[in-house]
């Protein structure tokens, strides 16, 4: 990460480099002519390996860089769409380089940083002070703005909620080049709206957000061996009242011989932060990740090898009950220590469904997905089942109390095929009244996402205020019909008013 050679707080008085205060970009003398060198187009990929080629403009001045464009992305974790560019666009700012932390304070634990600070940067930088992200999700390589964008969600959601409720305040690029502050107190529907709202209301620029105290570097665990799905449920729900991290591995595909009762076998995990004198008084490392040098050939993970891989996760926790005191990095990002994992699904790559479906219908739920997978063939080489807590306040934030589950799925030779499989898992989601992670999606239609999603009309008159000519766009959007002016409406509903944005105190241009 680097650092400015002219840092001072935003009263303007004098601040020493390194202490934690910084001046923002957007309040740096305007940048001359000499912009960004000229990118070449190259391949713009979603961590599913969804790509389509296109440029991505990076400017240490992210408001720069992004000026003009529908769209920003981080470090594309994202598994589908959502961050590549619309159809007849090939454009979009990428964040990475707008990157520093602009003030922090150790005492009370309020940090503001440009929203392509990356979390393990932050990590590095505030763990051994004590301080951690209050939510984080299943990987580290992620920016503060892409978390904000995708409102996060972790391991401690039944408590903790996801990471908008954290955020304090955001610093915002409209479509029109105006910079805007907002927050739950300022322009309240821009805040909301986009907490969650995938970046398509404006460019996320900074981003002011509450951190953790933590007591030490290390998570003491626990993990139970389950024999069924009924037994897995019921024990993650239950353990999730006394443990504040919670987590469970589930085996979809294994099922002994006439018996119904042994799908969904899992391993729980829970967590909690270990105090002082439980933390081993060695730093705490996380494993040096592991690369996978090369691309599988597709195909190669089917329910047959994933059979035999289940059973061996599975039979690795012979012991019904584990304890241990961990890494706190290596409990939270398992997946982090292989590098590049997502090329074992071969060239034609992997999508994800993740869905969380109401407390009261949930078990029945999350049986009928698994069913619908089995019934099609397909399989899930990580299914991950959480307890959600409250509903967050973004517009379009994911989790609301009941439970989730992510499902893997590679990618098949005719995508068509897995598209059908997408189309069965969303309509058992929209028969129980849940709803989809769009961070996580790349195949569900746009009738399906509204069936699901009873607040879309809020956020789309909130874009509509804040993007009236609708130039904040991206592949996924254009899909499901986010874009407020390519929403469809229901036969005969009047269209809302819309008011422009109201003046703004402060406000800037590029």
């Amino acid at each position: 990460m680097r650092e400015s050679g002219s840092w001072r707080p935003r009263d303007g008085s004098s601040s020493e480099p390194g202490t934690g205060t910084g001046m923002s970009r957007s309040e740096q003398p305007a940048a001359g002519p000499a912009a960004a060198a000229p990118v070449p187009e190259t391949l713009l990929c979603g961590w599913g390996r969804t790509a389509v080629r296109g440029i991505e403009v990076r400017d240490e001045a992210l408001q720069r860089a992004a000026a003009g464009l529908p769209l920003t992305r981080g470090l594309g974790r994202s598994y589908g769409d959502s961050s590549l560019p619309p159809p007849g666009s090939t454009r979009v700012a990428g964040s990475a380089l707008a990157d520093r932390v602009l003030s922090f304070d150790p005492e009370s634990g309020r940090l503001r940083a440009e929203a392509g600070l990356g979390l393990a940067e932050m990590s590095r930088l505030m763990l051994h002070q004590g301080w951690f992200t209050p939510v984080s999700p299943g990987t580290q390589h992620v920016t503060l703005g892409g978390m904000v964008a995708s409102d996060v969600h972790g391991k401690n959601h039944h408590v903790a909620g996801t990471i908008g409720r954290w955020v304090r305040e955001l610093r915002i690029a409209l479509a029109d080049g105006q910079i805007v502050d907002c927050s739950r107190e300022q322009h309240p529907d821009l805040f909301l709206a986009t907490l969650g709202g995938m970046g398509l209301t404006g460019h996320i620029l900074e981003v002011e957000l509450q951190l953790e105290r933590v007591p030490s570097a290390w998570i003491v665990r626990e993990s139970f061996r389950l024999p069924d799905l009924d037994r897995l449920l019921a024990r993650l729900e239950e353990e999730s009242r006394r443990w504040p991290l919670t987590a469970a591995w589930m085996d979809t595909i294994t099922r002994r011989r006439g018996e119904q009762g042994t799908l969904g076998r899992g391993i729980l995990y829970v967590g909690r932060w270990a105090e002082g004198d439980e933390a081993p008084s060695r730093p705490a490392r996380a494993p040096r990740p592991l690369p996978l040098p090369f691309e599988l050939p597709s195909g190669l993970l089917n329910r047959a090898t994933l059979r035999w891989f289940n059973r061996l996760v599975y039979a690795s926790h012979w012991r019904a009950h584990r304890r241990d005191v961990v890494p706190a990095l290596r409990f939270f990002y398992p997946l982090d220590r292989v590098r590049r994992w997502n090329l074992a699904y071969g060239r034609r790559g992997v999508t994800q469904h993740q869905s969380v479906l109401p407390r009261q219908s949930a078990n029945q739920g999350i049986r009928e997905l698994l069913e619908v997978l089995a019934d099609a063939g397909a399989c899930s080489l990580l299914t991950v089942v959480k307890d959600c807590g409250e509903q967050g306040d973004g517009m379009l934030s994911f989790p609301r109390p009941g439970m989730s589950l992510a499902l893997d799925i590679p990618i098949q030779r005719d995508a068509d095929a897995t598209r059908q499989v997408i189309d069965r898992l969303n309509a058992c989601v929209i028969r129980h009244q849940g709803r989809i992670y769009l961070t996580k999606d790349g195949f569900t239609r746009a009738e399906d996402f509204r069936h699901m999603e009873p607040r879309l009309e809020r956020f789309l008159e909130a874009k509509r205020r804040w993007d009236p000519s609708g130039a904040l766009r991206s592949a996924q959007s254009d899909r499901l019909g986010l874009t407020a002016q390519a929403a469809p409406r229901a036969s005969g509903a009047a269209e809302p008013a819309v008011a422009p944005p109201p003046a703004l105190a402060g406000a800037s241009s590029p």
